[in-house]
């Protein structure tokens, strides 16, 4: 009995069991057999729809993709209304996202083939529930039966909230409930005897990995949003970069111009920073706003990087993630990738650094910089 104690999970666990068992007392052994059947069909249920929810989404992924890209959907002004940019933001990150795409489509798949297969099934499940109506339904010896069959639904129940518990646990291992979970010793016999033998390396291993890229697919969707609100390049800006690369030939020559420009004419504003870091504050800005102040910090100089780039017609985009702070750690920064066209290769920038050496596609770059995506 040492999985006994006062944790508030162990506690929780057993209330669920304790609370199904009087529900199986008063329902009586016809009533408790019925729910336990109806319980088990439903969890049944809920893994056919899921399996073949994600058989479907995998199978449907390519062809969603093509028909996504034929579509050529235009990127919207920076004017445009807020739900035509969400829209866009929306498609593209489906269009362009594996797992983002595969997720839509997994919960579409899901829904429908539980509606389909419950309509279904409904009239299966009561077929299967009749015989429980020759389950003698009084007495005590029903509530005794009913009790026990009440404490094994209350198992079951226990056993998948233990399991949701074991996934946040191991997603994050870190957090400050994680490790008050792990204290539970009821959990700890549970996910330890039936949850990892079941589930194996799926929830230890696999999902962690698969959540890392779903949120760096995300994080990717939440960059895009710089491609919309910096669409609307202001003229002094358009006219500052053309001047800027005037004299250059060729994509990288006018990327280096435009990354040699910003990283000398753009002071980094200490105050900001230090605003952020220590109280929390936060004043977003525009391009147009750091180019008029000549100040920011790292994702004012990306941005204002990349609305420069696209006014002469590279391809560019935001990038955040972590950087080197020079003291044996690392902490938020934000840099830039321009898309050389004549070499059909992305190359990475730091304009933000450009004081202290040349952060130009320098060799080692990750090194330094870790992209959250």
């Amino acid at each position: 009995m040492s999985w006994l104690d006062g944790n508030f999970v162990t506690i929780a666990l057993l209330a669920l069991v304790a609370v199904s068992l009087l529900q199986g007392m008063r329902r009586g052994a016809k009533g408790s057999a019925k729910q336990l059947f109806l319980f088990l069909s439903g969890a049944l249920l809920t893994l056919v729809a899921m399996g073949a929810a994600a058989w479907c989404a995998s199978a449907a992924s390519p062809a969603v993709q093509r028909w996504l890209a034929a579509r050529n959907w235009e990127m919207p002004a920076a004017d445009a209304s807020t739900w035509r940019q969400l829209g866009y933001t929306a498609f593209s990150g489906v269009r362009d996202l594996p797992l983002l795409r595969f997720a839509v489509l997994f919960l579409i798949a899901y829904l429908l083939l539980r509606y389909v297969l419950g309509t279904v099934s409904s009239l299966l499940i009561r077929v299967g529930a009749a015989p429980f109506v020759l389950v003698p339904g009084g007495g005590p010896v029903s509530r005794t039966v009913g009790g026990l069959i009440g404490a094994a639904l209350g198992g079951g129940r226990a056993i998948l909230v233990t399991a949701v518990l074991f996934a946040y646990c191991a997603l994050s291992p870190q957090s400050a409930f994680a490790q008050y979970i792990e204290q539970s010793g009821l959990y700890r016999e549970a996910a330890a005897q039936i949850i990892r033998p079941a589930a194996g390396d799926l929830l230890t291993e696999r999902l962690p990995v698969l959540a890392a890229s779903m949120q760096g697919e995300m994080d990717k969707l939440w960059q895009k949003r710089y491609d919309i609100i910096d669409a609307d390049l202001p003229t002094d800006i358009v006219s500052a970069a053309k001047e800027v690369t005037s004299q250059a030939d060729g994509d990288e020559a006018k990327a280096r111009a435009l990354y040699e420009w910003v990283g000398t004419r753009v002071a980094y504003d200490d105050a900001k920073a230090e605003a952020y870091e220590q109280r929390g504050e936060w004043r977003e800005q525009s391009p147009e706003d750091t180019f008029r102040t000549r100040e920011g910090v790292c994702i004012d100089y990306a941005r204002l990087y990349a609305a420069m780039a696209r006014s002469v017609g590279l391809n560019v985009r935001v990038v955040t993630g972590q950087g080197y702070n020079g003291q044996g750690g690392y902490g938020p920064h934000a840099w830039n990738e321009v898309l050389l066209g004549d070499r059909g290769e992305w190359i990475p920038l730091d304009s933000t650094w450009a004081k202290t050496g040349d952060w130009f596609n320098p060799p080692r770059f990750d090194d330094t910089h870790i992209r959250s995506a």
